[in-house]
């Protein structure tokens, strides 16, 4: 069994001493996560695999002005001697913001303003002078000041990015053609609601949920769907629908569950609303959201390959359906974070890489960026690990669609699906409204500076009726509209059309 150990220093937060818990080795060709064990000691942290490699080590730390964020240290070799945690993160941190800044540079001519370069250099200087000294209270203390100047350096790097990529886009298209969406609920969008949804968005996401459209077999619940697509269309606004299969428990119909254990019945009933829906809808949605999640479900005992399976053959119903459709792929948790905890063949690029080389024409990949959630969601992390990402699902060749969420308040929410909650670290200082906001505008200014990405769409609309995810909507508890929304309004007025 391969172990590693990293020394903690003294006084440790108790709260982030159990985030640790969420610890994780990355190893393998494309570096995800891989089942970990963690013990927790009183001056240390110990990571177990069942695999002697080396590998990054994956884990929650505070950094003081950016948020508690999952981090990296660099690729690491196994040995007895324990590693000083802080240290090896601030040197996978400088690492990776000195490599992506030299990347940028060659391939794209970015500019470095000078303020930003001594930045880098100040967080490279302050590194080797911790990595210099024995370990010590006094290396903790300058590895924690290199990591924390590391973090802000990757911030400023790329809003720099984001700033000269727009400008140079803008330059061959005055107003880029990406589209910013929202996923609607089942509720009619109408009064001020609909005037400030149509100020933001230039198309919306008509869910569509089985559970919702399908609550008994073979009765199904079209109305409210109707009159929201009538409603878009009126509006001018594109249209996408789905995901028609969402593999989370709260998103299927509770009818399904006896087919449980029994694949080739649930195939059945899932191409058949498949069918349903895409006839239905042939002549008026264009693009559809097929499945999310299918490849970090593990719901209906459904095994990993049974999975992969029924997403192609979803796809293949879809196609026969409508020809013409623009057939769209979900990735949840795109990180792989559910790899830390379950023995997975596939990491979730491998799992969309089979699908697009399976020939099955995917128009798109919709990577769902919901942070600071569990349950479904990512742990928080920077800017430039988002940037990466997406960078990283571009190789696969296919236009990426990007569902981005993050919560607006702590704590439970009623009408958010059981087992989905808000516990996976926070970006900046807290969460609240204006945290939000500040997090919808920055991640959402990273997809649209990707030439790949073909649409950007907030996960949901309001909290006032039920959703998937605590407090990520744009409208609150009593439908308000929150910050975010005039935030997005504003990246729609300077970029799109």
């Amino acid at each position: 069994m391969g172990t590693m150990s990293f020394m903690l220093p003294p006084g440790l937060d108790i709260d982030l001493a159990q985030e640790l818990e969420r610890a994780s080795v990355a190893g393998g060709p494309d570096y995800f996560p891989l089942p970990t064990s963690v013990e927790l000691q009183p001056d240390q942290v110990i990571v177990r695999r069942t695999v002697d490699e080396s590998g990054c080590l994956l884990v929650p730390w505070d950094i003081a002005g950016s948020g508690r964020l999952m981090g990296s240290t660099g690729t690491l070799i196994e040995r007895q001697q324990p590693y000083q945690l802080q240290v090896e993160l601030a040197r996978g941190k400088v690492n990776q913001v000195r490599s992506q800044a030299a990347d940028w540079q060659e391939k794209l001519g970015l500019q470095i303003p000078e303020p930003l370069a001594q930045e880098i250099r100040q967080a490279s200087l302050t590194f080797s002078k911790a990595v210099t000294q024995p370990p010590s209270l006094q290396a903790a203390k300058k590895a924690q000041a290199a990591l924390e100047l590391s973090y802000q350096s990757a911030e400023h790097l790329v809003r720099v990015y984001i700033d000269q990529v727009c400008q140079a886009r803008h330059l061959r298209q005055p107003r880029l053609d990406t589209t910013l969406g929202c996923r609607l609920g089942s509720a009619p969008v109408q009064g001020d609601r609909a005037g400030l949804v149509t100020q933001v968005c230039n198309s919306v996401c008509l869910p569509l949920a089985w559970n919702e459209v399908e609550p008994a077999e073979a009765s199904y619940r079209w109305e409210p769907y109707d009159a929201l697509l009538d409603w878009a269309r009126s509006q001018g606004l594109a249209v996408t629908a789905g995901p028609l299969i969402d593999f989370s428990s709260a998103q299927l119909p509770d009818w399904l569950w006896l087919w449980e254990r029994d694949p080739s019945s649930l195939a059945t009933f899932m191409c058949d609303y498949v069918e349903t829906a895409v006839k239905r809808y042939a002549d008026r949605v264009p693009s559809w959201q097929l499945t999310a999640a299918s490849n970090c479900a593990t719901v209906l005992e459904l095994g990993e390959d049974e999975l992969l399976w029924l997403t192609a053959r979803l796809a293949e119903v879809a196609r026969q359906a409508n020809p013409n459709a623009e057939l769209i792929v979900g990735i949840s948790q795109p990180w792989g974070e559910y790899m830390a905890v379950e023995d997975r063949i596939h990491s979730p690029l491998i799992f969309a890489d089979t699908l697009v080389r399976a020939g099955l024409n995917v128009a798109a990949l919709d990577l769902e960026v919901v942070m600071g959630v569990t349950g479904r969601g990512s742990y928080c992390r920077d800017l430039l690990e988002a940037s990466r990402l997406l960078d990283l699902y571009s190789v696969l060749g296919v236009p990426l669609r990007v569902t981005l969420g993050y919560p607006s308040a702590p704590g439970p929410d009623a009408r958010a699906n059981a087992g989905v909650d808000v516990a996976a670290g926070h970006w900046h200082d807290t969460i609240d409204v204006e945290a939000q906001a500040n997090w919808a505008a920055a991640f959402a200014a990273v997809a649209l500076a990707k030439h790949f990405v073909r649409s950007v769409h907030w996960v949901q609309l309001s909290d006032a009726e039920p959703h998937q995810f605590p407090h990520c909507g744009l409208f609150d508890a009593e439908d308000r509209p929150k910050p975010a929304l005039h935030r997005l309004r504003e990246l729609r007025e300077n970029h799109l059309r």
